[in-house]
């Protein structure tokens, strides 16, 4: 019960015929001008991490310890 090939055309023409082609164009630019803004925030949101949030492991072996008994 989805919808044929046949509706969607129906659809489609009803939104060319209420808007128009050139308004159509227009607001398919700017969503994907604001897909791509977001993709670069979220780029740039990830570079911007501080260092503390990066776990990594340091390997080595401790060889004495040092007690601070004062």
């Amino acid at each position: 019960m989805g919808l044929s090939v046949t509706h969607l055309l129906v659809v489609l023409a009803i939104v060319i015929v209420v808007f128009g082609t050139k308004r159509l164009r227009n607001i398919g630019s700017d969503l994907g001008g604001a897909i791509k803004g977001f993709r670069t925030a979220m780029k740039e949101g990830e570079e911007d991490k501080p260092a503390e949030d990066k776990s990594e492991t340091i390997e080595g072996e401790v060889t004495s310890k040092k007690d601070d008994k004062d």
